[in-house]
């Protein structure tokens, strides 16, 4: 029967020796014998025992699961939970690192955009990243609050053509107005502006900010801080960080 020196078995399964005697000092690969003079000599038990070993490492296993794993006497009671919890380990590192990576890409993207870049203006491009959700919730809350209204417009509208209800859009009419207030309001209370001079967060009046013109995330503003007059990127009211 084959007999394995501690070199021998990390060459054929690809590690290192110091690896192999780290396995046997946890316990999990306890050499089949010790020579006369006290090398440590496997089996091929023991070489089976190691392949499986770092197979399973290579799956990402911590040492102290397979140690218990190889400790059962009936180790398919305890490997499946095993399996399903480094899969659920390592479905949430895969998740994290592509939230690192589309950070990094929106970041390299918003860099290109800048014209001297500067560690404001990186602090500048963190805070619009980290504050993106926030925003999203707010334009989706107007998405949600402005549908009923729109629908009963094209409703009323296409009724008054049709059949002559012209009452209904008279009612859309007076509910609009309102509405449309409301909206506004609701808005630019729970908006502020990011001056890429002085990197101030300020919020505007709000006559200033619905007259002010704009692009989808950015307002032409002055700000209440360093009195720039210029495009303010849009983000998310935070209370603490509001200069009025």
């Amino acid at each position: 029967m084959s007999k394995y020196t501690t070199g021998e078995i990390a060459k054929l399964c690809g590690v290192t020796v110091r690896t192999v005697q780290y396995y046997d000092t946890r316990g999990i690969l306890i050499p089949a014998e010790l020579s006369e003079g006290g090398r440590r000599l496997y089996s091929e038990d023991d070489l089976k025992r190691m392949k499986i070993i770092c197979f399973l490492r290579d799956l990402g296993l911590p040492i102290d699961a397979i140690s218990q794993m190889l400790s059962e006497k009936d180790p398919g009671s305890i490997i499946s939970l095993l399996l399903e919890q480094q899969e659920q380990d390592l479905k949430k590192e895969i998740r994290e690192s592509q939230e690192k990576l589309d950070k990094l890409e929106t970041l390299r993207q918003e860099l290109k955009s800048v014209k001297t870049i500067s560690v404001e203006s990186i602090g500048d491009i963190a805070y619009i990243m980290s504050n993106r959700k926030k925003l999203k919730k707010i334009h989706m809350n107007l998405l949600t609050i402005g549908i009923p209204v729109n629908v009963l417009q094209w409703v009323s509208i296409i009724l008054w053509i049709t059949k002559g209800f012209w009452w209904l859009f008279v009612t859309w009419a007076v509910i609009a107005v309102p509405h449309g207030i409301f909206i506004s309001r609701y808005y630019f209370r729970n908006v502020a502006y990011l001056c890429p001079k002085c990197h101030t967060v300020f919020q505007p009046t709000l006559k200033e900010a619905l007259f002010a013109n704009h692009t989808p995330a950015a307002r032409k503003l002055t700000c209440t801080s360093c009195s720039h007059h210029g495009f303010c990127m849009e983000v998310a009211r935070e209370e603490a960080e509001i200069h009025e």
